[in-house]
């Protein structure tokens, strides 16, 4: 494999760690195996530290496909706890909210799925990258800033109940790029007349790029020491 000239490669990122540090690891293992000091390394698509699941990382020349694979449907399989609430719509922040539960029935839950698909509009959580004045909107959250964002246009091509143990109930979700699937969360809460929040999300599926065509990220060694040696074997015939 030829990682200057440019590779695509897929992980699983692992529960808390961010997109960038998965990035980065890669990139540091590389640019040693390669003995090289730079060489451009970036991902197709963020996920938060709290979510775990596909990762598209591009090496070299192949970062210029990086929008190719961002425009790509996804996958996720989501793990809502309903009747609560939080600011950032998942575990990263504590419960601020509280709300009934005994009206919600399996068959509710299903009908309020079904109502997401198609062309919908939703507000991205304020917890989020998306930028207000040229910073991040999680930066402003963090410090206690009023933060106000507008809605956005998103397909979601398939919502299907997975589980259904209320008030926990899991899902997936096939989407448009630039879904943010804690605002999904959010507004399902409210369509169910109480409230909900992320407590596990995986990323199964980016295209046609799956969990099992990934690695992880303890096994980035072998696959460089396997890969870059045969590279050079070849060179040397």
């Amino acid at each position: 494999m030829d990682f200057i000239a440019g590779e695509v490669v897929y992980f699983n990122k692992p529960l808390k760690w961010t997109s960038f540090d998965l990035v980065n690891k890669f990139r540091y293992k590389l640019s040693r195996k390669l003995k090289v000091k730079k060489i451009k390394v970036g991902h197709a698509g963020t996920l938060d530290p709290l979510a775990t699941g596909v990762m598209i990382v591009c090496t070299g020349k192949a970062t210029k496909r990086i929008d190719e694979f961002q425009y790509q449907t996804k996958e996720y399989v989501a793990t809502l706890k309903l009747g609560e609430t939080t600011p950032s719509f998942d575990l990263e922040k504590e419960i601020d909210g509280v709300y009934p539960t005994e009206h919600i029935t399996r068959k509710e839950v299903e009908k309020v799925l079904q109502s997401f698909v198609g062309t919908i509009q939703q507000i991205p959580p304020v917890f989020s990258a998306c930028k207000v004045d040229g910073k991040r909107a999680y930066e402003l959250a963090r410090k206690g800033e009023e933060v106000e964002l507008k809605s956005k246009t998103l397909v979601i091509d398939e919502m299907e109940l997975l589980e259904c143990d209320l008030p926990v109930v899991k899902i997936r979700v096939v989407c448009s790029k630039g879904t943010y699937i804690r605002a999904l969360a959010r507004d399902i809460g409210v369509a169910l007349q109480s409230g909900a929040h992320l407590i596990a999300l995986e990323r199964t599926r980016i295209g046609d790029i799956t969990l099992d065509k990934c690695m992880s990220p303890d096994d980035i060694d072998v696959f460089l020491d396997e890969n870059i040696t045969t590279e050079k074997k070849n060179c040397e015939d």
